[in-house]
This record gives structure tokens, sequence and C-alpha cells, in this order.
């Protein structure tokens, strides 16, 4: 994968009733939107957290 970077532009949380977001955000990770929803689920919607959480 490549490295993610989040700029200061870029909203700090992401919510799942964004669906584009999500979609972006999910494509940009390369997982699905369903192991984003449950990523959220388990560890919040701070874009970073989400983002350390699906590196893994």
């Amino acid at each position: 994968m490549s490295e993610t970077q989040i700029t200061s532009s870029e909203p700090t949380h992401l919510h799942l009733w964004d669906r584009k977001a999500c979609e972006e955000f999910a494509a940009r990770m390369g997982v699905s939107e369903e192991k984003l929803r449950k990523a959220i689920r388990m560890v919040g919607s701070r874009v970073t957290t989400l983002t350390s959480h699906l590196k893994a």
C-alpha cells in the first residue's frame, strides 16, 4: 500500500453517512466499504486512527 498523507484541508473525522467520503477513503486505503464501516465501529471515526488501524 502507498503511504497515505492527511492534509490540513481534509476533515479530521470520517462520517458514515457521507457515502462519497467513505467510498473515497476506502479506495484510498485499499479496503472495502464494509471493512471501513467495521473499522469505524471498532476504533472510531478519527481519520488518523482509522488509517493506523487499517494499515495494521
